[in-house]
């Protein structure tokens, strides 16, 4: 293994932590082959900003895939406003980097109270997290995302009800993902620093994607841009794009388009044919220029929210370098009481 030179990455332990989360994979079918067993009438997809939105994909999946009723949930806003399907029959999945989100620590007892099955992905096994939960399947420390141990979890809870073609075959494929997530980064290493040396001035970024990246897109615009480097960001789910939120877009406004593979894309080409009449300063971040080799083509548009994730951090540590604004900078956010 040769090291990389990209800035600010720590390939070994990259490399260790992906394979950590790809490696829970007989935990996770043990867990959901007993599950399916047993049987459930729902599942809950629980997280708090960033863990929230990163469940969108696989609500997503859910949804255009499954009979199976599953939503993805705020934690805050579950405690207060409950849910009428919620209860002993129902699972609950949470993820936390840290495994001390307030929130979620709270939802999980919110839960437990209410019956339902509760199951963890985290990176500490004695964190407060991992253990409240009925069920803790525990990562290398500091694993993100949470992507690969979803995609087990979900693909083989459909392939068991009969919803999903190809799970072993996809699951073996996952092994793969340290060595092709280590070359899209390295792919991406000039893309990114080229995005953010012509961005080191920008103060507002417009965002839009769309199916199972509407959830990264939210997650990029909200806990990278605007958290993390403290600048102005719309974000619009592209089947939504063309109500309200186009009438700020003028010739200069810097538009960031995240494009996947899945049977939405249509809808973001139709965005990004028209953003490039409106601005000249569009950037499209498409999966579709890796290889991604190893994986089949049936399988591609799922990995699109980790490719971007590992594309798009490599633009957040160039953004960190060419503005000179920590990615570790915070006002607010657990710095004061709220």
């Amino acid at each position: 293994m040769l090291a990389t030179t990209l800035l600010g990455f720590d390939e070994t332990t990259f490399r260790s932590q992906t394979a950590s989360a790809v490696a829970l994979r007989p935990e996770i079918e043990e867990v959901v082959d007993r599950l399916h067993a047993e049987g459930f009438a729902n599942l809950f997809l629980i997280g708090a900003g960033g863990t929230y939105a990163a469940m969108w994909p696989y609500e997503h999946l859910g949804r255009r895939s499954s009979t199976l009723p599953v939503r993805s949930v705020i934690a805050a806003e579950l405690i207060e406003s409950g849910d009428a399907t919620l209860g002993d029959d129902s699972v609950a999945i949470f993820t936390s980097v840290s495994g001390t989100t307030d929130d979620s620590l709270r939802a999980i007892e919110y839960c437990k109270a209410h019956g339902v099955t509760t199951i963890a992905f985290t990176g500490y096994g004695d964190s407060p997290i991992a253990k409240a939960v009925d069920i803790a399947l525990v990562s290398e420390p500091k694993t993100w995302p949470f992507d690969m141990q979803l995609l087990l979890f979900m693909t083989r809870l459909l392939s068991l009800r009969g919803e999903f073609d190809g799970y072993e075959k996809f699951a073996d494929e996952l092994a793969a993902l340290p060595d092709v997530l280590v070359a899209v980064a390295e792919q991406a290493e000039p893309v990114a620093s080229d995005f953010a040396e012509s961005h080191a001035d920008a103060d507002y970024h417009f965002l839009v994607g769309g199916g199972n990246l509407w959830g990264f897109t939210y997650l990029y615009s909200m806990c990278i841009l605007e958290e993390m480097q403290w600048l102005r960001t719309t974000r619009v789910h592209s089947a939504e794009f063309f109500h309200g939120s186009l009438e700020l877009l003028e010739e200069d406004t810097s538009v960031i388009v995240f494009q996947g593979e899945d049977e939405t894309r249509a809808l973001t080409d139709r965005v990004e044919r028209f953003v490039k009449k409106v601005s000249n300063d569009v950037t499209v971040f498409d999966t579709k220029d890796y290889p991604l080799e190893g994986f089949s083509p049936e399988f591609r548009g799922l990995l699109a929210p980790i490719v971007l994730d590992t594309v798009m951090g490599r633009v957040s540590k160039h953004l960190e370098r060419v503005r000179n604004h920590s990615l570790d900078l915070r006002r607010y956010y657990r710095v004061v009481e709220y």
